[in-house]
């Protein structure tokens, strides 16, 4: 059975559960640094030698980094519909998992550690403020991809939406305005109907709130 590691907090975490929930998988849960610890142990560096969360294990096979996961799962478990045999077809996904992981991941974490993260008496709101545009730039990039599509890369879910789509409930669930663009409103209400995303997603992340430690 797969075994992932990780504490549930974790939004890259999330991400990997949210997917394997799509795929339909069995898996053991294995929760894992933060107030959970065991980050520094040898048995883990075993498995990571970065010594970061998550790690996936399939049998005497480790996997780190989210996205690497969520690669080698639609690879390893999916049908076509999630890993075409076209690496033309599995790049239309792959861009977007590299945007998100460049451009759109940056400016949610940086407003969510810039104001979540932070105790009030130590936040820099200009610099949230600032942060929280770029957000809204890469809303404003994702609607326009939506204005034909149900989704990022064509008329079925993919890991574009995973990777991309899981930034959305902290974005807008924090404690600042932001507003979403009526094809990102349409495709948000997609993904919250989805059991992966309500299970995983649209958890509980108030332990959070104020803390700088992890």
């Amino acid at each position: 059975m797969i075994k992932i590691y990780g504490r549930t907090t974790s939004f890259n975490v999330q991400k990997v559960m949210w997917l394997l929930e799509e795929l339909s998988l069995e898996y053991r849960h294995i929760e894992l640094g933060g107030r959970f610890g065991g980050l520094d142990t040898d048995e883990f560096a075993r498995l990571n030698p970065m010594r970061k969360i998550p790690v996936l294990v399939d049998g005497q096979k480790s996997v780190w980094e989210s996205h690497t996961i969520l690669r080698f799962l639609v690879a390893e478990c999916g049908d076509t519909n999630w890993y075409p045999a076209s690496s033309y077809l599995r790049s239309q996904y792959e861009r977007w998992m590299d945007w998100a992981h460049t451009l759109f991941q940056p400016a949610f974490m940086a407003t969510f550690w810039g104001y979540y993260r932070k105790p009030e008496k130590k936040r820099d709101m200009a610099m949230v403020r600032y942060n929280l545009e770029k957000c809204q730039k890469c809303l404003a990039i994702i609607d326009q991809q939506l204005s034909g599509l149900k989704y990022l890369a064509g008329e079925k879910i993919s890991l574009a939406d995973i990777t991309a789509g899981a930034i959305l409930y902290r974005l807008t669930e924090q404690g600042l305005e932001i507003s979403l663009p009526n094809h990102v409103e349409r495709w948000y209400r997609d993904l919250k109907s989805r059991q992966g995303y309500r299970k995983w997603i649209m958890s509980d992340f108030t332990e959070l709130k104020g803390r700088e430690d992890f």
